[in-house]
C-alpha cells in the first residue's frame, strides 16, 4: 500500500485490481451457464430452430396473432431482427404475415397449422431443454434461480 493510509484511493484502486478474479464475476458465470444452455438448446431443439425463432413461435403460441412490432418486444428483439426471425419462419411456413388493415405500415404475424404444431412440439422439447440446463441445481435453487434471472431482466 501506499503512504496515503487505508483510504487513499490508489491503494483501493490497486487492491481491486489485486484481487479480481474473472470466474468469480457477475457476466463471466452468466456467459458461462448460458454457453451450456445454447449447447443443450442447439443439440436438442427441432426443426433447426434458433433461440430467437423459437422465441417468436413461443410467444406467437401463447399470445395468438399480433403486431410484428409488438412481438419484437414481447421477445426482446428490435425491429431489424424479429424482421428476419419472421421473414425466415414465413419462407418455412411457420408463420403467416398480412398488412393491418388499419395501419398499412404495420404487419400482423400469427402462427400457420404447421407452424402451430412446430410450436407445440417445441415447447415440449424446450421444457426437456431448461430441465437440463438447471439439472446440477436441486428445487430450491431452481426455484431462486428463475426468481433472481428475472429480478435481473
Amino acid at each position: 500500500m501506499s503512504a496515503g493510509g487505508p483510504d487513499d484511493p490508489a491503494d483501493a484502486k490497486a487492491l481491486a485490481i489485486e484481487t479480481y478474479r474473472l470466474d468469480q464475476q457477475v457476466g463471466f458465470l452468466m456467459r458461462v451457464a448460458n454457453q451450456r444452455h445454447t449447447a443443450l438448446f442447439a443439440a436438442r431443439m427441432i426443426e433447426n430452430l434458433t433461440p430467437p425463432q423459437f422465441a417468436t413461435l413461443a410467444k406467437l403460441r401463447e399470445v395468438g396473432p399480433c403486431s410484428q412490432n409488438r412481438l419484437g418486444r414481447l421477445v426482446y428483439l428490435d425491429a431489424a431482427t424479429i424482421k428476419g426471425v419472421v421473414d425466415r419462419l414465413r419462407a418455412r411456413g411457420f408463420v403467416l404475415t398480412a398488412d393491418d388493415p388499419l395501419d398499412r405500415r404495420r404487419r400482423a404475424v400469427g402462427l400457420s397449422e404447421r407452424g402451430r404444431a412446430v410450436a407445440d412440439e417445441a415447447i415440449l422439447v424446450a421444457r426437456e431443454i431448461t430441465e437440463a440446463t438447471l439439472e446440477p441445481l436441486d428445487e430450491a435453487e431452481r426455484a431462486e434461480a428463475l426468481r433472481l434471472l428475472r429480478k435481473l431482466g
